[in-house]
C-alpha cells in the first residue's frame, strides 16, 4: 500500500522532526509545490545558540529555557529559544531565493498566530497539520479561526496517516532498504 502524496509529505514532516532540538515539542514542516519539496524546517534554537535538547535536566525535567525562566504563557513564543519549524521553513527558502507563492505546508503542529501570519504573508496556499495547536485561551483561539478564515489561505486542515501508509513506510525503513522484492529469473 503505497502512501498517496499527502501521506508522503506528512511522513516526511514528520521524519525532518526528529531534528527538532525543542525539548518540549518536536516539529517538522515541509513546503511544497506541484509535488516538488521546496524547502524543510524543524525547531530549534538560532545557529550558534545552544539548543535546549543539550542541556542538562531541570529539576528533573528535560530543560526548556523558557520554563527555566518562568515566562508566562502568554509570552511564551518571546522566551523560546527555537524558531517554529514553518518559520525555518520560510527563511531557508528566502536564503535560497525559493518562491513560495502557491505552496503548500505539511507540518506535526498547527501553525502559531505568528507562524500563521508569515505563512500567509510568504504566499502559502495550503497548510495540512498533524496536530492541532492547543492553546488555553478560547478567545484567542475564535479570533485566530476567523483570521484563517479572512486570509488568503486556502485550506487549513488536520491530516492523519492511515496505519496502512505508517506501516508500510515503517516496514521500508528496516535494513537493507532496497532489498530485492522479486525472485532472481
Amino acid at each position: 500500500m503505497r502512501p498517496n502524496w499527502n501521506e508522503y509529505f506528512m511522513m516526511t514532516a514528520k521524519m525532518i522532526s526528529t531534528r527538532s532540538t525543542c525539548n518540549s515539542r518536536p516539529t517538522g514542516a515541509i513546503l511544497v509545490k506541484d509535488r516538488q519539496i521546496l524547502s524543510t524546517g524543524y525547531n530549534g534554537a538560532m545557529p550558534g545558540v545552544s539548543h535546549c535538547v543539550d542541556q542538562p535536566p531541570q529539576d528533573g525535567k528535560p530543560y526548556c529555557f523558557r520554563r527555566v525562566v518562568k515566562a508566562p504563557e502568554a509570552d511564551k513564543y518571546n522566551y523560546c529559544k527555537a524558531s517554529h519549524a514553518e518559520a525555518n521553513a520560510v527563511a531557508r527558502a528566502a536564503k535560497y531565493n525559493i518562491q513560495l507563492d502557491g505552496s503548500t505546508l505539511y507540518v506535526t503542529l498547527a501553525p502559531c498566530y505568528v507562524c500563521l501570519k508569515l505563512l500567509a504573508t510568504a504566499g502559502v496556499k495550503h497548510i495540512y497539520y498533524e496536530y492541532l495547536y492547543e492553546s488555553t485561551d478560547t478567545e484567542r483561539d475564535k479570533h485566530w479561526v476567523n483570521v484563517i478564515k479572512e486570509s488568503p489561505i486556502e485550506t487549513f486542515e488536520e491530516l492523519r496517516v492511515s496505519e496502512e501508509a505508517l506501516d508500510f513506510t515503517l516496514k521500508s525503513l528496516e535494513y537493507p532498504t532496497s532489498r530485492r522484492r522479486l525472485a532472481e529469473y
